[in-house]
């Protein structure tokens, strides 16, 4: 039986150096990406419901950006606190916000897709640039940095959406380490032209790309997604690049609760089920080899079989994968979880399990 394992560990070991080295290191191991203004017409688009705290201090950031051509379309969601009317302010302030204002809709009650329809089809400009109310541009070249992938053929630009470090904070540490690995599989997977994700705290595409595919119509009952569920249905190796400029991030403040996160973390891992089969196939496969490489190993290391094979096939497991994070997660600046990798690992491993199965006994809450 133990040595069926041992062929089974094996096995699982070259599809994780496949995923690491095959898919992964595209990202990992891709030369820094330059900055060529394109100064396209933009829209930045923000869809906010009771954010009146967030959005005082984040919409002067997107407003002032360096920019020659861009609005900025503020949407609120039939908010019931102050952020209407936080929004009626800027748009006195700043000549270049349009305001969008969504009331209830009995047919499409608290469905954050409808809000953003209606602020797509307000919006002027040919180019969107989309990020959430609770998020801020790392810079004020933010639009000119995402913007700068576009390309005639090029119309669909994925961006990195992060979030703040804090210091002596493991829960911190373990959100931004699933963000970072998140962000390596969806870029290296469009550079490896097959896009199958995004983040709505940072992403950019052509206002056609909207219309092409009936804008969210094909999922508007799946009140999620409609960042990865549309890029998993509009974007293609054709259409689709990346950016990873870090003057291009976008930072968010994390959830300071592991309750809060693994709420959050339900919601985001539950719309995976309406990717398309290859992408719900690779994303499976990837988490079920991680999850049998560390049964299979504390199995055979139980019974010491073959133990020296099986420690040193670890050990180049190990140092190939943290060479790949490593190098991954200097390009998103987000260098301090290299040294903790291993153990991150392992937790974001037992939260995704611990996910998986109470998603199968209850349905977890959405927008607003």
């Amino acid at each position: 039986m133990l040595i069926y394992i041992f062929y089974f560990f094996i096995a699982i070991v070259f599809i994780q150096l496949f995923y690491y080295l095959g898919i992964f290191g595209k990202f990992a191991f891709a030369k820094p990406q330059e900055s060529s203004p394109k100064n396209v017409p933009v829209s930045v688009i923000v869809c906010a419901k009771n954010e009146e705290e967030n959005v005082k201090k984040f919409v002067p950031l997107l407003a002032e950006q360096n920019y020659p051509d861009f609005e900025v379309v503020l949407i609120d969601d039939a908010s019931s606190d102050e952020t209407l009317e936080v929004f009626e302010e800027f748009e006195k302030q700043y000549s270049n916000i349009r305001l969008v204002k969504v009331e209830n809709n009995e047919a499409f009650w608290g469905n954050k897709k409808y809000a953003l329809t209606l602020g797509i089809k307000a919006a002027k400009k040919d180019y969107l640039l989309f990020t959430d109310a609770d998020c801020y541009p790392k810079s004020k070249d933010w639009i000119t940095s995402m913007t700068s992938q576009f390309t005639k053929e090029k119309t669909i630009v994925l961006g990195y959406g992060g979030y703040e470090k804090k210091e002596r904070s493991f829960l911190n540490k373990l959100i931004r380490f699933e963000t970072v690995l998140t962000a390596v599989q969806y870029f290296s997977w469009a550079k490896a032209g097959l896009p199958y994700m995004g983040v709505g705290r940072n992403l950019a595409y052509k206002k056609e790309e909207f219309f092409n595919v009936n804008g969210f119509i094909d999922h508007i009952q799946v009140r999620s997604g409609d960042d990865d569920l549309f890029i998993n249905q509009a974007a293609n190796k054709l259409n689709t690049t990346v950016s990873y400029i870090p003057e291009s991030f976008t930072y968010s403040k994390p959830k300071e609760s592991f309750k809060d996160w693994f709420t959050q973390k339900r919601r985001h891992i539950s719309t995976a089920e309406y990717y398309k089969f290859f992408d719900k196939f690779q994303l499976g496969l990837f988490f079920f080899s991680q999850l049998f490489f560390f049964l299979s190993v504390i199995l055979l290391l139980a019974f010491q079989f073959q133990w020296i094979a099986v420690v040193a096939i670890l050990a180049t497991r190990y140092t190939i994968v943290w060479i790949v994070i490593g190098f991954s997660a200097g390009k998103l600046k987000e260098n301090d979880i290299k040294i903790w990798f291993p153990v991150l690992e392992i937790a974001l491993i037992l939260t995704q399990i611990n996910i998986f199965i109470t998603n199968i006994f209850s349905k977890p809450v959405y927008w607003k």
